[in-house]
C-alpha cells in the first residue's frame, strides 16, 4: 500500500476538476469528481479565501483523504472586515473594521499555526496583522487595543473564550 499525498491551495467550496486539480490528480486514477466535491464540502465554511488543502491518495485502493487547513490571518481578517485586499499604506490607509470580539475569533482559529501560549497573547498576534494590513479594532488603532488588553480592559471578553481557547477552537 502506497500513500501519495498532494497539497494545493483552493478557492473555499469552489475547486474545480479543471487545472490545476484536475492534472494533478490524473495519474493516480482517483474519481476526480468525488475528489473535488469533497474539497468543496470540507471548505465551504471558508468561500472566497484560499485554503491549503491536502489529499491523501491510496494508490491501490483509489482510496482518499481530504485534510483542510486554514486560511492565513490575514485572509481570516480581511473577510471578517468585508475588505478585498490588504492597504499598501496601513498607517494613513484604513480597508476596514472588525470588533475585538472577531479578532478573538479568528485567533482562536489559528490557535494551532500561532506560537502563541495563551489566548491573549495570540490575539495581540492578530491585532498586530490587523494594523499592519490596515484594519482598525472597533474604531481604534489596533496598536492602541493592544495596549489595552495589557491594562485588562478586554479580560472580560476573553474570559468567555477560555474554554474555546484551550479546547483548540473545536
Amino acid at each position: 500500500m502506497v500513500k501519495k499525498t498532494i497539497r494545493v491551495m483552493v478557492e473555499g467550496g469552489k475547486a474545480t476538476p479543471g487545472p490545476p486539480l484536475g492534472p494533478t490528480l490524473s495519474p493516480y486514477k482517483v474519481n476526480i469528481p468525488q475528489v473535488v466535491k469533497a474539497i468543496n464540502d470540507a471548505t465551504k465554511d471558508f468561500e472566497g479565501l484560499s485554503v491549503p488543502v491536502e489529499i491523501t491518495i491510496d494508490t491501490d485502493t483509489k482510496e482518499f483523504e481530504i485534510r483542510v487547513g486554514i486560511p492565513t490571518t490575514t485572509a481570516l481578517l480581511m473577510k471578517e472586515a468585508g475588505a478585498k485586499q490588504p492597504t499598501g499604506d496601513p498607517a494613513h490607509q484604513k480597508i476596514g473594521n472588525i470588533s475585538f470580539e472577531q479578532a478573538v475569533k479568528v485567533a482562536i482559529l489559528k490557535r494551532d499555526s500561532l506560537t502563541a501560549k495563551t489566548l491573549k497573547a495570540a490575539v495581540k498576534t492578530v491585532l498586530g496583522t490587523a494594523r499592519s494590513i490596515g484594519i482598525t479594532v472597533d474604531g481604534k488603532d489596533p496598536k492602541e487595543v493592544q495596549k489595552l488588553v495589557d491594562e485588562g480592559v478586554y479580560d472580560e471578553i476573553l474570559s468567555r473564550y477560555e474554554e474555546e481557547w484551550s479546547k483548540g477552537g473545536q
